[in-house]
């Protein structure tokens, strides 16, 4: 079997190295039980959907200026009011209990259910999502312009839960996980994911 291809950035672009890190702390994230919550997505991508609809109806209506002009109007007005509900959901997290505001987890790169739970019944496992001992996650990252400061935050996704631990981070320099060539040094870095996440799993939240 091939091996595994190396993750290699651009040292010189801090999008191209947080891209990387990002992406391996998801696939951290998720090999611990933990699985994404891509509703907002999905509500994104059918708004996104809409508003192309409403375009491709303003452009080729069958009936041509001023015959289209009510038709036309709709559209109009139809197109803003998508864009505003679009973008509103580009910005907040979506949840049947609460929301996450934008100005809160703008930073936010990964949203997940709580760890899937598997339950033997006779011969059978049956996997069931969602606990009543914990809460999904919302995992943040921050890597400044012209910094080599990668600052991780893994926080409750429903901070209000009986259920939801404090907040954990750390903050370190990504010379820590990158070789001068630019190549991760996987090992290091899920080890630093993993003890965050031990962390956070281990600090229940605080009585108020």
């Amino acid at each position: 079997m091939a091996s595994k291809a190396p993750k290699k950035a651009n040292l010189l672009d801090h999008h191209s190295i947080k891209h990387i890190l990002d992406e391996s702390v998801s696939e951290v994230v998720t090999s611990r039980g933990y699985v994404e919550d891509v509703r907002l997505s999905n509500v994104r991508l059918v708004i996104g959907a809409i508003i192309i609809v409403i375009a491709l109806f303003a452009q080729f209506y069958k009936k041509k200026f001023p015959e289209n002009r009510d038709f036309l109007i709709a559209c109009i007005a139809l197109y803003p009011f998508a864009t505003i509900l679009f973008y509103c959901f580009s910005l907040i997290k979506f949840d049947l209990h609460h929301l996450i505001i934008y100005t809160k987890e703008k930073n936010a790169i990964l949203f997940t259910y709580p760890p899937a739970l598997a339950v033997a019944i006779a011969t059978k496992m049956v996997a069931i999502v969602g606990s009543f001992t914990s809460t999904g996650l919302v995992v943040s990252s921050k890597l400044p312009r012209f910094s080599d400061m990668y600052t991780l935050t893994i926080a409750s996704a429903d901070p209000k839960s009986i259920s939801a631990n404090e907040t954990v981070q750390f903050t370190k320099s990504v010379t820590e996980w990158f070789t001068k060539d630019g190549i991760l040094v996987e090992g290091l870095f899920w080890k630093d994911i993993e003890a965050l996440i031990a962390q956070y799993t281990k600090e229940p939240k605080k009585s108020k």
